[in-house]
């Protein structure tokens, strides 16, 4: 058959000639079938070439490359599994006919660049196709038991991760060595650097770069006369000073934080508050400070518990691992037995992990969850050991200091031995339950069905629920005030309804009590007597039944039931009352109803459980049906004698004999100090619902096909991905594999000296901290995906610099970089650098940067004279107004008062909400705190614009900045106001032109307004 595009052209010649050539055609195509016998029919056009592919040498390792990582026995892949010859033609893309195997190549073959296979990734290449073409043609020859597999991801040749290389400046040469680097590559890519930026500038870059804050004039002017005597000297100077004050760690910090996903709620549809999450931002602040070694400051966040046993900051640290989102309904409501509560704890332990490579490595190994990672040498089974290292860890609450590590272990041990003693005394009551239920069902059966037919439930208001006791010898009281002292006939107590556990009638009801009057709050005086002592024996529950106290037509003002000995409900005990009623002696009034209600501890959950239900007049007794009360009365008599009837005594023992341990052992764990407490990574803490402490004891993991977890595959253990060169697989982890131990196995892996993906990726980030973009500029991958370095023999000078100081300084590294002539350089734009390097990626000039979100709150305040910048660390302040916070909270940011001093401290002090983040400072770029942030957007945008000038913290602001210019020097002249007010926002003095605006616009509008023009302005809100 002739090809269509041969024929097409032949439609523009005469029909004789195409007849003519058709014929001679046909005859050449006879003479040459005749004289080759069937040779040509039996094998196709390309039979000659056939011959020379050899399937394990060419075919093979096409299909294992680029095809086996989705295609293999495990995966299946729109199943179709390429691993065995049967595989291959029961997939149907091929078949041992060659006429039918068309499918394969449609599928490899690119169309405008792009091909269907492989997926994800470039297209094969035409050699490539070339040999799965010809090895069609010859039959699809598959050697008889030869089966494929993945090769060994074995590809360690990418710059990233080969070893650090030695970079040698000449040590006589003067120039600095950062702008030896620089330099060289602007000449090699004829670009001239811009000149140093001018003083003034430079003093506010710094301050910036460094702490986050403006300078302030007095020090912008010391800074100008010390440059007059001798420059260097005075910018050196400049720079120790900052890296020393506190602010540095804070500017720093931040730039962690958004690594880290630092938060303080836990994200998700319960958005609850982290009350101790905020040390651990005071650990990275004070690591920044303290210039910590890197290596150590690594070791910390992973495993300093391990590592460093005993040290506060070991624990501290570990917030890093626990700093992300955390879903508390997974987690807490639904629990490891069902699917959903695992896959909670999968994700969870996939965020410990992705967050630990992302940011110490910049390695993406969370792209190995489903498959081998196409790109990076790391594996499935790879990433699922990595889950083995955390498998045995949660994030909760945790002690760090106040306890020593004997009084830590003495109440670890308490803990368990009062779990395990509530867990039998579960037991037992469960069994007495039982045994009560076969005697009693069918007249519980009776009170229910009486109940339900005639409304005896009250609908509303059930009255007053205590705290739930872990045991019954537990004292609660609620109290009552009358207001004045009033003649009391009588005091009657209504139980509580509650159908929980099928109790019904008389819930929480206690069973020894007393009822006290007194005209003492504290109901300690002469005039407290006891007008009702039940209190030395277990009492009948009255059930529907009032308790009346007869009172002899006492004067009182109080009155407090006291319960001696709580009811029990299913697992603990509780003390309820319905209605509480004092009846005056001359009319018989209710003179309790509405009065004030006091307690010692109280459940609110309204509208059914209330202080204030307790005396709000609705009585159960009241409901319709009084015959039916009568029947229910005599339902629960009958009840009673028979429980009575009934040896039950043995479980009453042994229920008392537990709780009175539970008593003791909570008393003994009362007495340690509770602790200075931090939320992190933790093994062992209290039981929240179905969210339990593993002690240690790592869960098992499976290799999960597809990254399903309901298709596990083979368990496995712990270990990490072979990254570099001599790493060995197995060698990092110590005898044991305990769950510290695993970890700190991991932390050493990660700060190995011959790790260098750790060492340049930290090199990569100071980088990008001091000078506004990175040298790789995809900080969070150093792998195939990402970008290649600009500068990678520089990238590699800072990455060996910081390993091989012995301080491993942070400082150090970054004091070098700002004493560059690349730091200095001015803004200024040069059109012959920009025709060739527009983007600046070879640093010919200084970036123009805008204000971070944090930078920009915290220079209103600093300027308006408020930031109260010595008050450091401790739990942060909230600029919102938190509600419904024992559900799922709401934070309202429009309710919070910007004239609050509380809320003047620096922005990174701020409580960090995920679900309902600070509306400015995310109009303004704030970092996503649910996700690790390498690299803050820039944008500009009109809802800043509109931020900036309407927000109520800039009018707030404003108005405080317009106060402090007014009394900084009341006798000042309107130019030395409008210049002071530029050397607060800009770092300098107006020019003639730049005051005679400012100063019309002051005159016209009010220094209010003049104040709030300069906050918005260009010059304010961008770093040169």
């Amino acid at each position: 058959m002739l090809p269509a595009a041969y024929l097409s052209r032949c439609r523009a010649i005469d029909k004789p000639v195409i007849l003519f050539l058709l014929q001679w055609i046909a005859l050449a195509w006879i003479v040459i079938t005749l004289a080759c016998g069937d040779s040509v029919s039996a094998a196709p056009p390309l039979a000659a070439n056939a011959a020379h592919v050899d399937f394990a040498s060419d075919v093979a390792p096409i299909l294992q490359q680029h095809c086996l990582n989705c295609h293999n026995d495990v995966d299946r892949k729109g199943d179709v599994s390429l691993a065995t010859a049967t595989d291959l033609i029961d997939s149907g893309v091929i078949s041992t006919d060659p006429a039918d195997s068309s499918r394969l190549l449609e599928l490899i073959t690119p169309v405008d660049g792009t091909a269907e296979m492989p997926q994800d990734a470039p297209p094969l290449s035409q050699p490539q196709i070339d040999v799965i073409q010809r090895w069609i043609t010859a039959g699809v020859i598959w050697p008889e038991g030869v089966t494929l597999s993945e090769p060994s991801i074995s590809d360690r040749n990418w710059w990233s991760l080969r070893p650090l290389a030695a970079v040698k400046i000449d040590e006589n040469d003067h120039t600095h060595p950062i702008d030896t680097l620089i330099d060289a590559k602007l000449t090699a890519n004829d670009l001239r650097p811009v000149d140093i930026a001018d003083p003034a500038t430079l003093v506010r870059r710094l301050h910036y770069d460094l702490t986050g804050l403006p300078p302030t004039p007095a020090e912008i002017r010391t800074y100008l006369q010390d440059v007059k005597s001798n420059p260097e000297t005075a910018y050196t100077t400049l720079v120790d000073r900052l890296l020393d004050s506190p602010g540095f760690g804070e500017k720093w910090g931040q730039h962690w934080l958004d690594l880290a996903r630092y938060a303080e709620t836990h994200g998700y549809d319960k958005d609850k508050p982290r009350t101790n999450a905020w040390p651990y931002r005071d650990y990275v602040i004070r690591s920044f400070n303290d210039d910590k070694p890197y290596g150590r400051f690594v070791q910390e966040q992973v495993a300093g518990d391990a590592l460093f046993p005993g040290e506060a900051d070991g624990m501290i640290g570990l917030g890093f691992l626990a700093a992300g989102p955390w879903d508390f309904i997974g987690h807490t409501e639904v629990g490891e037995e069902k699917l959903d509560g695992r896959i909670a704890k999968h994700l969870d332990r996939d965020e410990m992990v992705s967050a630990v490579f992302n940011v110490f490595m910049s390695t993406t190994v969370q792209c190995a969850q489903c498959h081998h990672h196409k790109f990076d040498p790391i594996r499935s089974d790879n990433y699922y050991r990595l889950h083995a290292v955390f498998a045995g860890i949660d994030r909760a609450d945790r002690v760090y200091a106040g306890l020593s590590a004997e009084q830590e272990q003495q109440r670890r041990q308490l803990t368990e031995q009062i779990a395990s003693l509530e867990k039998q005394h579960r037991t037992v009551q469960a069994e007495r339950d039982r045994v009560i239920s076969e005697r009693t069902g069918t007249l519980d059966r009776r009170i229910d069905d009486l109940i339900q037919q005639h409304g005896i439930e009250p609908s509303v208001a059930y009255g007053y629920h205590s705290k739930i006791a872990s045991a019954p010898n537990t004292t609660k009281w609620v109290q009552l005030d009358l207001g004045k002292p009033r003649a009391i006939a009588m005091i009657r107590l209504t139980p509580a309804f509650d159908r929980y556990n099928a109790i019904g009638a008389g819930f929480g009801f206690p069973l020894r009590y007393r009822i006290e009057v007194s005209n003492d709050e504290r109901f300690s005086d002469a005039s407290t007597r006891c007008v009702m002592d039940a209190s030395h024996e277990d009492q009948a529950n009255p059930k529907l039944e009032q308790i009346v106290a007869e009172t002899a037509g006492d004067s009182f003002r109080f009155l407090r039931v006291t319960a001696t000995k709580l009811s029990p409900r299913r697992d603990d005990f509780i003390f309820a009352l319905g209605e509480i009623e004092a009846l005056d002696s001359e009319s018989g009034e209710n003179v309790a109803l509405q009065a004030a209600v006091s307690s010692l501890d109280s459940i609110e959950a309204e509208p059914r459980w209330s202080v204030k239900n307790l005396t709000d007049g609705i009585v159960y007794r009241r409901v319709k049906g009084e015959q039916a009360i009568a029947t229910l009365i005599q339902l629960q008599r009958d009840r009673s004698e028979r429980l009575q009837a009934m040896d039950v005594s043995r479980f009453e023992s042994q229920l008392t004999s537990m709780g009175q341990s539970l008593s003791d052992l909570q008393r003994q764990l009362s007495q340690f100090p509770v602790g200075a407490k931090v939320y992190a990574a933790a093994t062992h803490f209290e039981v929240q619902g179905k969210f339990k402490p593993t002690e240690g004891k790592p869960r098992p993991i499976h290799l999960l096909h597809r990254g399903d977890l309901r298709s596990p595959g083979e368990r496995v253990a712990a270990g990490f991905p072979v990254l570099w060169e001599h790493e060995s697989a197995e060698g990092w982890i110590a005898s044991g594999n305990t769950e510290s131990v695993l970890r700190a196995g991991l932390a050493r892996y990660l700060t190995s000296r011959e790790n260098p993906l750790v060492w340049r990726s930290m090199a990569n980030r100071v980088w990008q901290w001091v000078f506004g973009q990175a040298l790789v500029s995809t900080p969070n991958d150093f792998g195939r995906m990402g970008t290649l370095p600009t500068h990678p023999q520089l990238l590699d000078y800072l990455a060996a610099r910081l390993r091989d100081d012995p301080q491993q300084s942070i400082k150090a590294i970054v004091r070098l970089l700002v004493t560059s002539g690349a730091y200095r350089r001015s803004s200024a734009e040069d059109k012959h650098n920009a025709a060739i390097d527009s983007n600046n990626t070879l640093l010919w000039r200084s970036n123009r940067r805008r204000m971070t979100a944090e930078e920009y709150r915290d220079s209103l305040l600093s300027v308006s004279g408020v930031l109260r910048v010595d008050e450091r660390g401790g739990p942060s302040f909230q600029d919102f107004v938190i509600e419904k916070p024992e559900h799922s909270p709401h934070y309202q940011y429009h309710l919070h008062d910007p004239h609050d001093p509380q809320s003047h401290r620096r922005s990174i002090y701020r409580f960090v909400v995920r679900s309902q983040p600070q509306p400015m400072m995310t109009t303004l770029d704030c970092a996503d705190p649910s996700i690790s942030v390498p690299q803050r957007d820039e944008s500009t945008t009109a809802l800043q614009a509109l931020t900036q000038w309407n927000h109520r913290l800039t009018e707030a602001m404003s108005k405080q900045f317009a106060a402090r210019l007014k009394t900084a020097s009341p006798s000042n002249t309107a130019n030395e106001r409008i210049d002071f007010a530029c050397q607060l926002t800009w770092g300098r003095v107006p020019d003639d032109e730049e005051r005679t605006m400012l100063r019309d616009l002051m005159q016209t509008h009010g220094i209010a307004t003049l104040a709030r023009v300069l906050l918005n302005t260009s010059q304010f809100v961008y770093i040169e």
